[in-house]
């Protein structure tokens, strides 16, 4: 049996987790003193402290939390240098599939197809666009060679044609969606749409306990979901 300690017990992933976790014999749910897994879904700003949490007790942590920057990552990167790191903005299994057929899709699709990111999400969502959008956006970009910098839109304000090769982002906010996220390839006379879309947060809680189960007794690194599902 593996134990967790879930940093941000108290919100929504926390409760979630919490509830997936209920009756299975794998894994349960503990104090830091006694974790074998750290899972973080708090906040930014406390991110330091809990990489520090994890890597004085040895023990590996998965972050799940959102709208982190570039400061996070090297905290993140310093952290992994110690202890094993999954740094997971979405911790679907069904939307890191979706991660490996968008750079898929990319790759073999000429830069005359354009490429768009539709997301919403619940009214109380704060990072805009998702981190999911971004790592689709990501995905998209590393398939055809580039950076999700060098490739992303984000404003189309002041209008104008349509910035060949790019990819395009667009966000929406309300209700209590959970999660959606499409990823359009706009050809000639032809469209591919990739989507996922989530009805459940428990489809992240459930994603997060696979990749605690999988982070336990690994060696220092940084891993990803992907490592996760195999692929």
């Amino acid at each position: 049996m593996i134990l967790i300690n879930v940093f941000g017990a108290g919100g929504r992933m926390g409760r979630a987790i919490a509830m997936a976790a209920e009756g299975r014999d794998d894994i349960r749910l503990s104090e830091a003193g006694e974790a074998d897994v750290f899972v973080d879904f708090s906040v930014p700003e406390a991110l330091e402290d809990n990489l520090k949490a994890a890597g004085a007790a040895g023990k590996p942590i998965l972050v799940g939390t959102t709208g982190l920057g570039e400061d996070h990552q090297r905290l993140i990167d310093a952290a992994a240098e110690k202890v094993a790191v999954i740094h997971a903005p979405n911790t679907s299994l069904g939307v890191n599939l979706l991660r490996h057929l968008v750079e898929e899709a990319a790759a073999r699709l000429g830069r005359e197809w354009d490429i768009e990111i539709v997301e919403m999400h619940h009214r109380d969502k704060r990072d805009s666009p998702s981190g999911t959008a971004l790592l689709l956006g990501a995905s998209a970009a590393k398939g055809r060679g580039a950076t999700m910098q060098e490739l992303s839109r984000f404003d189309r304000m002041e209008g104008g044609a349509r910035e060949a090769g790019t990819i395009g982002y667009a966000v929406l906010r309300g209700g209590t969606v959970a999660g959606e996220h499409q990823v359009i390839f706009a050809g000639e006379g032809e469209r591919i749409e990739l989507a996922h879309r989530a009805d459940s947060r428990m489809i992240f809680a459930r994603g997060a306990i696979a990749a605690a189960l999988w982070l336990a007794g690994k060696p220092a690194g940084r891993y990803t979901m992907a490592d996760v599902l195999g692929l």
